[in-house]
C-alpha cells in the first residue's frame, strides 16, 4: 500500500531526476529514501503536456528489478529522453508538463481460455501485458479508462502495442498477464499531487 505522501515523494523524485539529467546528463541517486520505498517494485513514469494532457513520454519497468525509488529515477529519465515516439524533452518543455508515477504489482499470468479473458480483465483495475514469442506489449490500467475502452478493446490494443494483430489474444499461444497500479499524478506542472482514480491498491 502506498500513501499520498509516498506519491508526493515519488513524483517529486521523478521531476528532480529529469531536471538534473537535462541540466547535467547525470542520473542522480535518490537520497533520504523512506525504507519501504527501497523495496523492489515495478514502476512507470508518464509525462503529459499541460493543459492539453497529450502524451509526451512513457517508459518504465513492469518487473520488480530495482528498488522502487531507483526504478522511478531511471524511468523518469528514460521517459523524458529515450521514448522512441518523441524527441528528447527540454527543460523549457518540462515546465509545461505534468509527471505521473505508476507503482506496479508483479505481473501475473492469466490461466484461462481466451474466451474468458474479457470477463477476467477489469477495466480501470488491471493493466495488461500481451506476450507472444519475442513480442511484448504493455498498457497501464489508466489507459483503458482514458480511452474509454471495454475489456475486449483493451486486449486488442494490447496486441497492437506488442506489434501483433488485434485479435492475437484469441490465440492460445498468446500469453496475457495482468497487474494493478497505484497512480500518482501532478495536477499542474510541479504542483499538487493526487491519487488517480485509476489506482487500485491491494
Amino acid at each position: 500500500m502506498y500513501s499520498l505522501e509516498d506519491g508526493r515523494y515519488l513524483v517529486k523524485l521523478a521531476r528532480q531526476a529529469i531536471e538534473e539529467h537535462l541540466r547535467s546528463g547525470a542520473e542522480a541517486a535518490p537520497g533520504d529514501v523512506p525504507e519501504h520505498l527501497i523495496k523492489r517494485a515495478g514502476a512507470f513514469v508518464t509525462i503529459h503536456t499541460h493543459p492539453e494532457h497529450r502524451l509526451r513520454g512513457c517508459i518504465g519497468y513492469p518487473e520488480p528489478h530495482y528498488p522502487l525509488a531507483v526504478a522511478v529515477v531511471k524511468a523518469a529519465i528514460a521517459a523524458a529522453t529515450q521514448d522512441p515516439r518523441f524527441p528528447p524533452l527540454t527543460l523549457e518543455e518540462l515546465r509545461r508538463c505534468t509527471i505521473e508515477v505508476s507503482v506496479l504489482t508483479p505481473p501475473e499470468l492469466v490461466n484461462a481460455p481466451p474466451s474468458r479473458l474479457p470477463e477476467l480483465i477489469k477495466v480501470g483495475e488491471h493493466g495488461i501485458i500481451i506476450e507472444r514469442g519475442l513480442r511484448r506489449g504493455l498498457l497501464l490500467p489508466q489507459v483503458a479508462v482514458e480511452e474509454g475502452w471495454d475489456s475486449e478493446e483493451f486486449l486488442s490494443h494490447g496486441c497492437i502495442k506488442a506489434g501483433l494483430l488485434p485479435d492475437c489474444w484469441f490465440d492460445e499461444s498468446t500469453k496475457v498477464y495482468t497487474f494493478t497500479a497505484t497512480v500518482f499524478s501532478e495536477v499542474s506542472p510541479g504542483g499538487e499531487v493526487e491519487l488517480s482514480a485509476a489506482s487500485c491498491q491491494r
